[in-house]
């Protein structure tokens, strides 16, 4: 139970007389007495809060920024009209900040024997997994002086999925896919190694594509087209060490990460590839194999929801060794993890020849953007020791870039909003050269 603002208002208006014109405790008794008599039969005539029936119904996925509606049902099985407040509650990041009072809390009022419906709108802040915690209701009586008040807990999960902003870019890499597969009205004959089909010639061809066997048969000049190959296999590993926990702008750089991959995913199962997911640190964080193309992207979206830095060095001979058990033929693998240069040149360049010699390896990593603007302070002093940090930062991403350019690796160093559309570019120049 609880006692309203109302009933300490009437108390209050109640002792002024008393104090004024006859301070006894006779006089506050005469107040107090008719009070709480009255809280008493307010208490009574209030709806019970333990014989409600509550449950759930709603969205249970959204995705990061989206908003998702998550609907309450309360049944009133008394013979008492319920008067309520009701508070959802869910984790603080359920909301933007400073909207969390509006929005979970609820005035109730439902006649004995029936339902009421309430929605609750939430905007989560952060990916994973957010489950609702407990719903306090108080109920009232006709008078508003003591309420009764109690807690249910109705589980609920929600899960927010990353918000795939690079998907924008999937339109124009899907277009240029194409044109390798040769399936635009271009110029150009489509890129790869994989033989397609003949077409006649037409002027612009290349003339080294000519089948002159084709061309003895009939009147016309035969070429052969081509396209890249496909059913190749792309294995994405995400490094989820502390390297990845690093912030860059708002997020860390697993989110950059994670947006890469998804594009990247996307892209590689429409190209009829297939896609694979490993998240590693010191031990396997997620890993979605053998999934339809249809399945894929759906997949890799839910595995990455959940998944979250950890503060620990990456097992780097570990990584490896999981990456080979995974891709057991020749594959494209992905390393999305930092370029600086003690993880790489301690972890990951005594091993890399292991990857290497059975796959093409190409390495994406986020860069800051801060250190671009550091790079062209000028006018004080300390802004000058800012840029030569910079600098010197710079250089070293170079060597450390170079040093694996020279054991066969691709290198993609770019800012969180570039990263995404630079790895599927180099993605789709890897497939026109018929390096996968």
């Amino acid at each position: 139970m609880a006692l309203t603002g109302r009933t300490a208002l009437l108390a209050a208006l109640g002792s002024l007389p008393v104090g004024i014109w006859d301070p006894s405790w006779t006089g506050i008794l005469a107040v107090n007495a008719p009070l709480a008599l009255a809280c008493a039969c307010d208490f009574a005539l209030a709806a019970p809060v333990r014989r409600l029936g509550l449950t759930r119904t709603g969205d249970t996925s959204v995705r990061l920024g989206e908003s998702a509606d998550v609907e309450l049902t309360v049944t009133n099985p008394s013979g008492r009209p319920l008067r309520a407040r009701v508070r959802d509650a869910w984790p603080p990041s359920s909301w933007q900040p400073g909207t969390e009072i509006d929005a979970s809390r609820h005035r109730l009022t439902i006649p004995p024997g029936e339902r009421r419906r309430l929605t609750t709108r939430l905007r989560p802040t952060r990916r994973g997994d957010h489950r609702a915690d407990r719903v306090t209701i108080r109920s009232y009586g006709p008078l508003g002086l003591l309420t009764r008040q109690g807690s249910h807990q109705v589980p609920w999960t929600l899960r927010v999925l990353p918000p795939f902003t690079s998907r924008k870019h999937l339109p124009s890499k899907l277009a240029r896919l194409r044109e390798l597969d040769g399936r635009t009205s271009v110029l150009t004959r489509g890129q790869g190694t994989e033989f397609d089909s003949l077409r006649d010639y037409v002027p612009g061809d290349d003339t080294r594509s000519i089948d002159w066997r084709a061309t003895a048969r009939q009147s016309n000049v035969a070429i052969r087209t081509w396209r890249p190959e496909r059913d190749r296999h792309i294995l994405l590993v995400l490094d989820t060490g502390r390297t990845s926990a690093g912030r860059v702008g708002d997020a860390p750089r697993l989110d950059a990460s994670m947006d890469a991959a998804l594009l990247l995913a996307a892209l590689a199962s429409r190209a009829g590839d297939r896609v694979d997911l490993l998240a590693y640190d010191r031990r396997v964080r997620a890993l979605i194999q053998g999934r339809a193309a249809g399945d894929v992207l759906p997949s890799v979206v839910n595995a990455l929801a959940a998944l979250e830095p950890e503060l620990v060095e990456t097992d780097a001979r570990g990584l490896t060794s999981m990456a080979l058990r995974t891709a057991t033929r020749s594959s494209l693998i992905v390393l999305l993890t930092s370029l600086d240069a003690a993880p790489i040149e301690e972890g990951l360049l005594p091993v890399l020849s292991r990857l290497t010699q059975r796959h093409t390896v190409l390495l994406a990593s986020v860069a800051d953007p801060h250190i671009e603007q550091m790079a062209k302070a000028r006018g004080t002093t300390e802004a000058v020791y800012e840029a030569a940090a910079a600098a010197r930062a710079h250089t070293e991403r170079h060597r450390t870039a170079e040093q694996l350019t020279r054991h066969g690796v691709t290198v993609v160093d770019a800012t969180p909003t570039n990263l995404a559309p630079a790895l599927a570019d180099a993605y789709l120049s890897l497939k026109a050269a018929g390096r996968l």
